[in-house]
């Protein structure tokens, strides 16, 4: 009975770290994380750009100009619930994998 319980528990996490690595993979394959860092250093430069042409035309520099700060505001009732369901499932895999340990901890033991 021990066994059983102890295989589908490494079954299931070989299985998450089999689905993790593919996901990671994938993204790194397809160059989507360079992607996102090429746009950000994009900008980067058109502000440093625009910064020393206002430089060079005598304009009054104000810092916030040239810093790309997005703050808005998304949260709305379905983002709240999912960040609830989200903190919820933190608890309970969090539970999961201490568990595992302590099931895994007591069958080494003996």
């Amino acid at each position: 009975m021990k066994h059983k319980k102890l295989n589908k528990i490494f079954r299931y996490s070989i299985l998450v770290s089999f689905v993790t690595f593919f996901a990671l993979y994938l993204s790194q394959s397809t160059g989507y994380f360079e992607y996102r860092n090429s746009k950000k250093v994009a900008l980067t430069n058109e502000q440093i750009q625009k910064f020393e042409r206002d430089v060079k035309e005598g304009k009054n520099i104000d810092i916030e100009k040239y810093l790309n700060t997005n703050n808005k505001n998304y949260q709305n009732t379905i983002s709240k619930a999912g960040l609830s369901l989200s903190n919820v499932t933190e608890k309970i895999i969090q539970k999961i994998i201490n568990g595992s340990f302590k099931i895994l901890g007591d069958f080494m033991s003996e």
